[in-house]
């Protein structure tokens, strides 16, 4: 047996259909807005605004020095454990004389560097007290393309502002100030401005998966963040030895190609490699033989195609290590043993 509907009945039907759309896409806005906003009450309160005093720049010709307050940068920063310690980007408080922090609930208090590293743009400072909001670390090698995240700063000068976006992508590299890669950098499309250096970004669970670092000056939606995992290697030597050891060979070099017939006549693995240019005279790489115009290929057994491969390969493991060096000279493969110093020693 057939049952009829009327077009009534139909158009009832259809219109509690679109009512049920409306009502899911809200249900889906307050859940996002929800989500949000219980990231923010839980982490806000661990954010802190960063005031840092710099010398003021030399002045020229017969000027003389203003007297009064010096010149002052900002940032923003978070605690992550109780008695005081303040994650915040190298950049932040570089050069700085004098840092204060404002935590969320207005005070003002001194704090000190306790260590920094610019080839990953992170620094700890301790802020004077105790008992302090923290903002726990979450695991950023769980974080997937197109996550909900959280940025909270003080862009600026605007304390606690938030804002949220998604993880853009994943594996980024970016070039800290002191010429050396980041890697496995966040891309994020939450607004970024100045002063939102060194603040926290939080994942939907209220962790913290990065922390905000850099903007890309004339693009919009295009910001970076240095993931939890490597602020979690970093932490415990900042505040154990104030910095991050580092290997060094003693070499200045630049990443070059090599010919398809060179590459095939030493079957190398790798179509580049790095070419000498100057080497530090009785450093590591000048006491194991290495030339200027050399083109290293390999170190310890680790590829060589370009100089950020160097430097990732010479960490602090490596140091007073004796590794093989494989170079290519006047068309002749050689193998030299060098033993990698601590950078900055000596």
């Amino acid at each position: 047996m057939l049952t009829l509907i009327s077009n009534e009945a139909i158009e009832r039907e259809s219109d509690g259909g679109a009512r049920s759309d409306t009502e899911r896409d809200r249900d889906l806005l307050d859940a996002y807005s929800a989500a949000v906003t219980d990231v923010v009450e839980r982490v806000t309160p661990a954010v802190v605004h960063l005031e840092v005093a710099i010398p003021a720049p030399p002045r020229r010709g017969r000027a003389r020095q203003r007297e009064g307050r010096p010149p002052t940068s900002s940032g923003s920063g978070f605690v992550f454990a109780p008695d005081g310690f303040v994650l915040t980007n190298s950049h932040v408080v570089e050069r700085a004389t004098r840092i204060w922090a404002t935590t969320a609930d207005g005070s003002r208090c001194h704090a000190e560097l306790v260590g920094a590293d610019p080839d990953t743009d992170l620094a700890v400072v301790r802020v004077d007290g105790s008992g302090f909001a923290t903002a726990p670390f979450g695991d950023s090698s769980r974080l997937r393309p197109g996550q909900l995240i959280i940025a909270i700063g003080n862009p600026l000068g605007f304390e606690s502002t938030v804002t949220a976006g998604i993880v853009s992508a994943l594996g980024r590299t970016m070039r800290a100030q002191s010429g050396r890669l980041i890697d496995s950098v966040i891309q994020t499309d939450a607004a970024l401005n100045p002063g939102n250096s060194g603040g926290p970004l939080v994942s939907s669970r209220g962790e913290v998966v990065g922390v905000n670092t850099a903007i890309i000056a004339g693009a919009h939606g295009i910001c970076f963040a240095v993931p939890s995992s490597t602020a979690q290697l970093v932490i415990p030597q900042l505040i154990r030895d104030g910095r991050v050891r580092r290997a060094f060979i003693g070499v200045s070099g630049q990443s070059v190609r090599l010919s398809r017939r060179r590459v095939q006549v030493s079957h190398l693995t790798a179509s580049s490699g790095v070419l000498v240019t100057e080497i530090v005279e009785r450093g590591p790489a000048d006491v194991a033989g290495l030339k200027v115009r050399d083109v290293i290929l390999e170190l310890g057994g680790n590829v060589i195609a370009s100089v950020d491969d160097l430097h990732r390969v010479l960490t602090q493991e490596t140091i007073a290590q004796e590794k093989t060096l494989s170079v290519l000279r006047n068309g002749q493969m050689l193998g030299l043993r060098v033993t990698p110093g601590e950078r900055g020693q000596g």
